[in-house]
């Protein structure tokens, strides 16, 4: 699977570590975000790296990462076609796979530990979306995205 991850300075910590998780899964993760955790770097730009990476399909998953993943979720939803999540619990990550059809987790540095979100990932990863009842719901999302497309 492709997968993009990206963080501000706050989450840098956090990132690496779960770029480790991710290669030992037997994925190779594309870092658009913080190189050095003593650079600052605004949330917004990671955010929209990784998620125009993910809206023109270069990727399937994302993972972005700041101090609550609150930000990094608003200014990722804002791209046509993506649909970020936040999530600091096992159910929540899983949900946002089977019922929302996420391809962006957004995760807080500050929230979580490593443990926990090494679990997040094999949640959201293991979860495929289930359509069903959640369908037309999705299928308004996407629709949303196209009016602010101008299409």
């Amino acid at each position: 699977m492709r997968i993009v991850i990206g963080s501000d300075h706050f989450g840098y910590q956090l990132k690496e570590d779960l770029k480790t998780y991710l290669r030992e899964l037997g994925h190779d993760p594309v870092d658009l975000g913080c190189q050095d955790p003593n650079e600052p770097v605004d949330y917004p730009d990671v955010a929209i790296a990784v998620s125009q990476e993910i809206a023109r399909g270069e990727f399937s998953r994302g993972i972005l990462i700041c101090g609550t993943g609150i930000g990094m979720a608003m200014v990722a939803n804002k791209i046509p076609g993506v649909r970020a999540a936040v999530c600091h619990d096992p159910y929540s990550a899983e949900r946002a796979r089977k019922s929302n059809d996420a391809q962006v987790m957004a995760l807080g540095s500050q929230v979580i530990g490593s443990m926990l979100g090494r679990q997040l990932i094999d949640h959201w990863l293991a979860s495929e979306f289930a359509g069903g009842r959640s369908q037309a719901k999705v299928d308004k999302i996407k629709k949303l995205d196209q009016v602010q497309k101008g299409g």
